[in-house]
This record gives C-alpha cells, structure tokens and sequence, in this order.
C-alpha cells in the first residue's frame, strides 16, 4: 500500500493538513491506519481546528483500503501460495543450515537475537555472501557494520578459481550484487523500504538476477529510540515496520533476515528487545550466543512455523 505522500495527486483531500496531522500520531502510510484506534483517531481529528477536512481524509483512506482489499483465500489456495516460489536459501554456515533444514526460508522474516559478540552480524554478512553469488541483496545497516573486506574473506574460502583473474571477477560479481544502506532511524528505514517496494513490483515476473534477501542489521537499533516515550505512536511505528517487511517477504518472495538484541530478564536471563508485542512478528527467532575465548558460536530456536523450539546446534564462522 502506497505512502500518503504519494496520493495527494490522485486524491487532493489527502493534502499536507490531513498529512501532518496523520503525521502526528505515526501515520504514512494506508497500512498504518489498519493498526490504528480509527475511533481515537477520529476523536483527535475532531478537536481539531480543521476538524471537517480531518475526517474527509480519514474517509478517503478508508475508501482506499476497501478498494484495495484482496479476497480471502481458501485453504487449498494457502497451500498452493506456500508451495509456490517458497524455499530456503543456505546461509552458507553448517550449523544454520542442518538446523533450519537447508536456511532461511523465502517469503518469512528471520531474526536472530544474542547479545554484543554473539555472531549476528558476522551471520548476515556470510548470508549475504552465499545469496549474492546468484542473487540481488540490499543490506540496511544501522551501525557501520556491513564490511565488504568479510564479505570478499568468506568468498575466498569457498571459492577455489583456476586463476587470479577468474577469482576477481567472480568476487565483482558477487560484490556487485549487494546494495548497502546506511539508515540510522526507523523513517529512513520506512524510506528506503518503500523504493524497495517500487522496485519489486517492477521486478517481478522478469526472469533475470532479482532481489532475493534483505538484511536489516540491525532493527532493534531503529526501534527502540521511538519506544522511550508512553504515548503509543513508537508501538505504532514498530508495528508498521513488521508488517511491512513481512509484507515485501510474502509477496516478493524475500528472505528477510533482521537483528535483534537481548536486555536483561527475570532471573538475570537475557531475553530478545522489543517487548512482547514485537515477539510474535518474526516467523522464525534463532538465538546466538559465543563460547567465551573460543571462535564456536551456538545457535537454538526460539520461534520457527515447524520445527520445535529449543533445538540447538553449534558452528563456526
């Protein structure tokens, strides 16, 4: 669903009134309003100086959303989507991989959650190395930590060229299929991921190299400043960001693969940031953790569609 801003021209009442006021309460986009209290919304709309032009644009996107609604699907048609275009892609790490039954499935959100040090970044960029080889990849990197000079390390341990020039070539190739994003707040996050929607549609149905993975390393660093405040706009925020990125998965075909980080929990135990209404928006959650002076990392499964949690298993980077 398009950003507000983009419909001003096809529906004048959408105009920088309503927009700025939409603003204001963690609305810019039509899949914003689907989490929104419409009633509290409408309440605010009408203590407002331009209360009447409020409500015409609240109507309006409403009349949107219903335009745009899609019909229920049975469970046969379920079925047939899931079979469709859905595998996995290897993460290009043993452990991972015979854990998950081959990688990181296509068309679902993957998040991994540990602590400093524990391996996630250093997961992503081995992923991204893997994928790249026959795929496009964008990587959205919140903290400086994408490295071309791992990516190129992990290629050349897997790669074994007749020549130097061969391996060059190949090692362009791979690199130049991976795009890197600086965003350092969550609506530069939401900017870049609607161009990347644009792109998909234009995308699909072509048969040459497309778009396959998207890293976001991390999205624990995007969320939790707008969480600080009592008002409900960052919860808004956090849950529009999920919704969004499982939308670009399951309709694009996408591996989206994102960081989490951990805070302290009951008992001393560390658990994965973001809160309980975070927890349920990832399909599969794997937690990392490093055998302190070692290179061994472990892994486990918190959350996954089918397969228990609490299977675990151990690799190296």
């Amino acid at each position: 669903m398009a950003r507000l801003a983009n419909l001003e021209t096809e529906y004048p009442v959408l105009d920088s009134t309503v927009r700025n006021f939409c603003a204001s309460h963690g609305i810019f986009s039509v899949e914003d309003f689907l989490i929104h209290d419409l009633y509290m919304l409408a309440a605010f709309a009408e203590q407002n100086n331009s209360s009447e032009r409020l409500k015409e644009g609240i109507a309006q996107v409403l009349s949107i959303i219903d335009d745009m609604h899609q019909p229920w699907l049975n469970g046969m048609e379920l079925l047939e989507d899931a079979k469709r275009n859905k595998h996995v892609f290897p993460t290009g790490i043993q452990g991972i991989d015979l854990l998950l039954g081959g990688g990181i499935r296509v068309g679902q959100l993957t998040e991994l959650v540990g602590p400093s040090s524990s391996g996630k970044t250093q997961v992503c960029l081995r992923t991204a190395s893997n994928v790249a080889r026959n795929h496009l990849v964008l990587y959205l990197d919140t903290g400086n930590s994408f490295s071309p000079q791992r990516i190129a390390y992990f290629l050349g341990k897997t790669i074994n060229p007749s020549s130097a020039q061969a391996k060059n070539q190949f090692l362009q190739k791979v690199m130049s299929n991976i795009s890197c994003h600086s965003v350092f707040d969550i609506f530069a996050m939401f900017d870049v991921l609607h161009q990347l929607e644009s792109y998909l549609r234009c995308q699909d149905g072509r048969g040459d190299c497309q778009m396959r993975l998207l890293i976001v390393d991390s999205i624990s660093s995007l969320i939790s400043p707008v969480l600080g405040s009592s008002s409900t706009q960052g919860r808004a925020l956090m849950t529009s960001a999920g919704y969004l990125l499982k939308k670009l998965a399951h309709q694009h075909n996408l591996a989206v693969l994102i960081i989490n980080h951990t805070v302290g929990g009951e008992g001393g135990y560390s658990k994965p940031a973001l809160g309980d209404s975070w927890k349920c928006i990832p399909h599969s959650r794997l937690f990392l953790s490093c055998d302190r002076g070692s290179n061994n990392y472990n892994v486990s499964i918190l959350r996954h569609p089918s397969m228990a949690s609490g299977k675990a298993a151990r690799f190296v980077i």
